[in-house]
């Protein structure tokens, strides 16, 4: 099978590879257009495939529409009126042969718009029926003007991906060309016959067809579920490849040799010994995984997921311990700066009775202080805490042995490398943990994570309590200030945390500004705090220091507060306009309380009504602290995007595939992936390329 194999890495490839602009029509400027979309050559073409489908393939009578579907029509035009009492509006009366009416109605028209449609037109109509205040209506449909008899179309259109500048009919012209060009299956196909054919998916050519151009009688539900065979011949190949590209860069990064790492059993006594807390067997348990890699001469590449409080920080803290034994030094970077500097504290506070140095450095360390830093790193300061900084240009150490970086999904992959090759200067690769307080449901595991080892922090220290969820609607808010100013009267302490739909450091200041006051005066006599994203860091530290100590007993914050605060005298949290935020973040703010032995609550406050999905996501928190549980929900609710924090990273999403959706389909890509890789490395390059494009960067990081 190899052998018939090879030739597709070669010469069969050439129309695959060739510039879209080899193509008629195609000239510079659309060539840039399309460059907006990662279409750079032909293949990018073939695979730049339908969001969606409509069905323009037959004609609906009127007197047959129902509402909340979408439908095309043959109709004449009645009677068209132009209103402008509230707004603008265009109001088209048509009739059919079933003698029954429909309206159109647009709010964004032209005047010509209006004298084209006359009284006498015939058009043809598509768009989503739904009950108007006149009978069925459609808003804003498309239409074109019909001049005797005119053919529909013989396949479901397609509906594309599109930027500025490029509509959906060019791009389906360039898209019907490109295919044009479609090789036979032998050229085509990148997975041997002898892997695929098992698995009883459909050829790639006949899959991409059918995908670009569904038959009339194609199901149309699968269609629009992603679940018809020429989709899920697709996703399986899209998860192949970026499973590939994973398992590429594991390789790569394990063909290096990195420092060998030996716990020293005396140190590691007397940082135990110092500790004011027993480890749990779940944190002795992991840390003895993560110092077995770092013996080893090849990177580590380990991921540690434990749920909110499980004691992350000190497992990344026992192997930093290993890397100063050894000579070698540690960088830990986190996402915020208020995430990276509770590290810091924490690191301090542990490694300070051992005399190890642990520096600093984020984005607002510049001048002097900076230049210092750098000085120290490239000296050998043992310990490095600090934001993205630590990734700069400028930024060099002496021997780093060890990356630690909080949060992956927060950065990507690409940013986890970028700080790894900060240790090439010493001709060896860091080993690499990463920590995260999202647990990863096992499916995206195995697709968004395939080049790290995992392991689970699945215990939480002695001591913690559940925390009890309660949702209440905002018109109880009185009723919540009233079981605040109870809880601190008896010592606890309290957290209010505001919540605002747009991404604005500004407006959320302002959003907890106004609780801080409306507070105060709810809560006379009461020590009231505030800390926001737009506070001075040194405002931000008093503030945070103060409710640590106990000098203030409420604390109004933004969601900056999520992670990296520990206070276990704090057992009320109330999240406003709860409604907004998503599973795991909701999880990660309720993991502020529950810390003490003390019974801890969280009050969901939202503001009715909520949408259905909202509603699952509250009765979710409510029902369960189970951050497993927590974030499959979240994954199914939100989608695999969401979860790994893609939008803010930039990290390549999937184009037909879907995590939960296609589930079934991971053992399969795995078995064929370790094949691939095994015995036909070419072909599982060229298949990472064809799917991934530019962001192969992850691949050859």
């Amino acid at each position: 099978m190899a052998a018939a194999a090879d030739p597709r890495a070669g010469n069969g490839n050439a129309p695959a590879r060739q510039p879209v602009t080899t193509l008629p029509g195609v000239g510079p400027a659309l060539a840039l257009t399309l460059a907006r979309l990662g279409i750079e050559c032909v293949q990018d073409l073939w695979f730049h495939l339908p969001l969606r489908y409509e069905d323009h393939t037959r004609v609906v009578s009127i007197r047959d529409l129902a509402a909340g579907g979408a439908a095309q029509v043959d109709a004449t035009v009645e009677a068209v009126e132009t209103g402008f009492r509230y707004r603008p509006q265009l109001r088209v009366a048509v009739t059919d042969a079933s003698h029954a009416t429909l309206l159109l109605r647009f709010f964004h028209f032209r005047r010509q718009q209006a004298q084209q449609l006359a009284p006498g037109t015939r058009l043809r109509c598509y768009g989503t029926v739904r009950y108007g205040k006149h009978g069925l209506e459609m808003v804003h449909p498309q239409y074109r003007v019909l001049h005797g008899e005119v053919a529909v179309e013989a396949t479901l259109t397609p509906i594309y991906p599109v930027t500025e500048g490029l509509g959906q009919q060019r791009l389906r012209g360039v898209i019907d060309t490109a295919l044009t060009r479609l090789p036979a299956d032998a050229a085509l196909e990148l997975i041997p016959a002898g892997l695929l054919e098992p698995l009883g998916l459909m050829p790639l050519r006949a899959a991409l067809l059918e995908a670009h151009h569904p038959a009339p009688d194609a199901d149309v539900a699968a269609l629009q579920a992603g679940m018809h065979p020429a989709q899920q011949r697709l996703a399986f190949e899209e998860l192949l490849a970026h499973h590939l590209g994973l398992k590429r860069l594991r390789a790569r990064v394990r063909r290096r040799r990195a420092p060998v790492l030996p716990c020293d059993a005396g140190l590691q006594r007397r940082f135990l010994a110092a500790l004011p807390f027993t480890l749990t067997r779940a944190q002795q348990r992991v840390a003895a995984e993560v110092a077995h890699d770092l013996g080893q001469r090849v990177p580590m590449l380990r991921l540690v997921q434990g749920d909110v409080g499980s004691g992350k920080t000190v497992v990344a803290a026992l192997a930093a311990l290993s890397a100063f034994a050894n000579g070698c030094q540690t960088a830990l970077m986190a996402p915020t700066e208020l995430l990276a500097e509770q590290h810091l504290r924490s690191f301090r506070e542990w490694f300070k009775p051992l005399g190890i140095e642990v520096v600093w450095l984020a984005g607002k360390v510049t001048g002097r202080a900076r230049t210092a830093v750098l000085a120290r790193l490239a000296a050998g300061a043992p310990i490095a805490v600090g934001t993205h900084a630590l990734m700069q240009e400028g930024v060099g150490f002496q021997h780093l042995g060890l990356t630690i970086v909080d949060e992956q999904h927060r950065f990507g992959v690409q940013q986890r490398m970028s700080l790894a090759d900060k240790g090439r200067a010493s001709g060896e690769a860091p080993h690499q943990l990463v920590l995260t307080a999202t647990p990863i449901p096992r499916t995206l595991a195995m697709s968004a994570y395939a080049d790290l080892d995992v392991s689970t922090l699945d215990e939480l220290p002695p001591g913690r309590t559940p925390v009890r969820t309660v949702v209440l609607a905002n018109n109880r808010r009185a009723e919540v200030i009233e079981r605040i100013r109870v809880a601190c009267a008896e010592g606890r302490q309290v957290y209010w945390v505001c919540t605002l739909i747009e991404d604005s450091d500004l407006l959320q200041a302002q959003a907890a500004e106004v609780a801080f006051a409306q507070l105060c005066a709810a809560l006379p006599g009461l020590a009231i705090g505030l800390v926001h994203g737009r506070l001075k860091a040194k405002d931000k530290q008093a503030a945070m220091d103060a409710f640590k100590d106990g000098t203030t007993a409420l604390l109004v914050a933004t969601t900056v507060i999520e992670v990296g605060v520990d206070v276990p005298n704090a057992s009320l949290m109330v999240i406003e306009n709860a409604e907004r935020l998503g599973l795991a973040q909701l999880h990660q703010l309720r993991g502020r309380v529950g810390r003490g032995s003390v019974a801890s609550n969280c009050v969901l406050l939202y503001q009715p009504p909520l949408s259905g999905l909202a509603r699952q996501r509250l009765e979710t928190l409510r029902r369960t602290n189970d951050g497993f549980e927590i974030a499959e929900q979240d994954l199914k609710l939100r989608g695999p995007g969401e979860l790994l924090g893609t939008r803010q990273t930039g990290e390549v999403g999937f184009r037909v595939a879907n995590i939960v959706r296609d589930a079934p389909l991971m053992p399969a890509v795995q078995r064929v992936g370790a094949a691939l890789l095994r015995r036909h490395s070419a072909l599982a390059r060229r298949l990472t390329e064809r799917w991934v494009g530019g962001a192969t960067r992850f691949a050859e990081a």
